[in-house]
C-alpha cells in the first residue's frame, strides 16, 4: 500500500472540487465585498454624514480582509484550511446579522467592517493556499477558475442587492445576505488537507524493526507544523512587490465603491448602474480566464504580463471619468473589469515565483497585511477628494495614478527575479563544471 503523505501535488483529482468550493468561497466574499456600493448612499443618508464618514465603513472591511491575513496564515499552519474557513464563515455571517441592526455608525464599523473583514479573511486565504497547493502544472489556470467566482457572484448579486434593498430596506438585505455567508462552512468541510500521518503497513513495520520508539513516534506523532516565516520581509523583491501591492489597493477598492455613486450623479436610475456592475464581472470574468491561460501557457513571465495589464488598467481608469452617459461609462467599466480580471489572477501566483511553493503561505499572509494599508487609506482618501471637488471623477483619477505608480514596481521585481535566478543558473553551472573536471582527474589518475 502506497503511503499517502501526498508530498506531490495531485494536479487534478480532488483538487477540482477543491477549485470548486473554493469558486464559492470568492462569491461569498470578494463578490459581496464588490457589492457594498449598493449600502453606500442609503448608509449615508440614513445617517446624514459626509461621503468619507460613510466611505470608513468599507475601507475598515478592507483592512481587516488585509490585516487578517497573517492570522489567517498563521492558523492554517497551526490547523488546517478547512477548520479556519469555517471558522471565517461563521464570523462573517454575524458580522452581517449584528449589522442589520443598526444601531450606530460605529457599530457598522465593527460588524461590518471588523467582524466581516475578518470573517472573509480567514475564508479568502486558506482557499487561495489549498488552490496553490493542490496544483503545480494547471496553477495559473485553477486560480482563474477559482477566482472567477467572485465575478459569476458579482453578476447575479448586483441585481439582487438592488432588489433587496428595496423590497427589505438596506438592513433587511443585510440580514439576508448574513444567511448566505453561512454557506461557506459547507465549503470549508469541503476542502480536504493534503497533508497526512497515515503510513503503510510495511512501513510501519520496517520502522518497528529499525528503532521501536522512533516508529511510534511518526506514527502518533501529530502532523507537522510550520511556522510564520516573518524572515520573509529581508528578500528584497517581496519588499517591492509589498510596496505595488500597497499602491495597487489603494487603487482596487476605489472604482467599485464610487461607480454606482458617480453613475447616479450623471442622473441614471437606480438599475443603470446596477447593469454597469454586472457587465463589469462579466469582463472581469472573461479577464481572468483569458488571463489564466496565457499565464498556463508560459508566453511571457508572470511577471511581465502583470506589469502589462496593471498600467493599462490605471490609464483605463484615468479615461472613465470622460464618460458622460450610460454607453460610454459601460464600455470604460468593461475594459476596467477586463484588465481588473487580468490583475487579479496572477497578483496572487506571482508571489510563488518570488518565495517559492514552500513560503507561499507566510509570503500571502505578509502580502496581505501590508496590503491593507492602500486598502484602508485608498476610499477615504478618495471621498475626502469627492468631498472637496465635489466631482466623482477625482475618485477615478487617484485610483488610476495609484495602479500606474503600481507597476513601477513590478518591474524592479521582476529584474531582481531575474537576476537571482541568473546568479543560481551561474552557480549550477560552476558546481556541474568543477564535478567535471574532479571526474576527469580522478579517471587520469586511476
Amino acid at each position: 500500500m502506497k503511503s499517502r503523505g501526498a508530498k506531490e501535488p495531485p494536479d487534478g483529482g480532488y483538487g477540482w472540487v477543491v477549485v470548486m468550493s473554493a469558486f464559492f468561497i470568492m462569491g461569498l466574499t470578494a463578490a459581496v465585498l464588490k457589492n457594498f456600493g449598493f449600502f453606500f448612499l442609503d448608509i449615508q443618508s440614513h445617517f446624514g454624514v459626509l461621503t468619507s464618514t460613510t466611505s470608513w465603513v468599507t475601507s475598515t472591511t478592507i483592512a481587516m480582509f488585509h490585516l487578517g491575513a497573517p492570522a489567517a496564515s498563521a492558523l492554517t499552519l497551526q490547523f488546517s484550511q478547512r477548520a479556519v474557513i469555517i471558522l471565517g464563515g461563521l464570523l462573517s455571517t454575524l458580522g452581517m446579522l449584528l449589522a442589520s441592526l443598526d444601531l450606530s455608525l460605529p457599530w457598522l464599523y465593527f460588524t461590518m467592517g471588523i467582524l466581516q473583514g475578518l470573517g472573509m479573511s480567514f475564508s479568502w486565504i486558506p482557499a487561495n493556499s489549498m488552490v496553490s497547493h493542490y496544483f503545480v502544472r494547471w496553477r495559473p489556470m485553477a486560480y482563474a477558475i477559482a477566482s472567477s467566482g467572485e465575478c459569476v457572484f458579482a453578476v447575479m448579486f448586483s441585481p439582487f442587492f438592488q432588489w433587496l434593498i428595496e423590497m427589505y430596506t438596506w438592513q433587511g438585505a443585510l440580514l439576508i445576505i448574513g444567511g448566505l455567508q453561512l454557506n461557506l462552512c459547507v465549503c470549508g468541510a469541503l476542502m480536504r488537507p493534503l497533508e497526512t500521518t497515515q503510513r503503510s503497513a510495511q512501513e510501519t513495520k520496517d520502522g518497528l524493526e529499525r528503532d521501536a520508539a522512533a516508529a511510534a513516534a511518526t506514527v502518533l506523532s501529530p502532523k507537522r507544523k510550520t511556522i510564520f516565516q516573518c524572515s520573509l520581509m529581508r528578500k528584497p523583491e517581496l519588499f517591492l512587490y509589498i510596496l505595488f501591492a500597497i499602491f495597487a489597493a489603494a487603487g482596487f477598492f476605489i472604482p467599485p465603491l464610487f461607480l454606482v455613486p458617480f453613475a447616479n450623479s450623471l442622473g441614471m436610475d437606480d438599475y443603470w448602474p446596477a447593469s454597469i456592475l454586472s457587465v463589469l464581472a462579466i469582463a472581469d470574468l472573461a479577464g481572468r480566464l483569458i488571463c489564466g491561460w496565457i499565464a498556463n501557457m508560459r508566453v511571457v513571465r508572470n511577471l511581465q504580463l502583470l506589469t502589462m495589464v496593471a498600467t493599462l488598467l490605471g490609464v483605463v481608469l484615468l479615461l472613465l471619468p470622460t464618460g458622460h452617459n450610460y454607453w460610454a461609462i459601460l464600455v470604460f467599466a468593461s475594459l476596467y473589469g477586463f484588465l481588473f480580471g487580468c490583475v487579479v489572477a496572477i497578483h496572487v501566483t506571482s508571489i510563488i515565483d518570488i518565495v517559492t511553493l514552500e513560503g507561499f503561505d507566510s509570503g500571502l499572509g505578509l502580502f496581505m497585511m501590508f496590503r491593507s494599508i492602500g486598502g484602508f487609506i485608498g476610499p477615504p482618501a478618495a471621498g475626502w477628494l469627492v468631498d472637496q471637488t465635489n466631482d466623482y471623477g477625482a475618485a477615478f483619477y487617484l485610483s488610476g495614478l495609484c495602479l500606474v505608480s503600481s507597476a513601477v514596481f513590478v518591474v524592479l521585481v521582476d529584474c531582481l527575479v531575474q537576476r537571482r535566478k541568473s546568479k543560481a543558473a551561474e552557480a549550477e553551472a560552476h558546481r556541474a563544471g568543477c564535478q567535471e573536471d574532479w571526474k576527469l582527474q580522478h579517471s587520469c589518475e586511476t
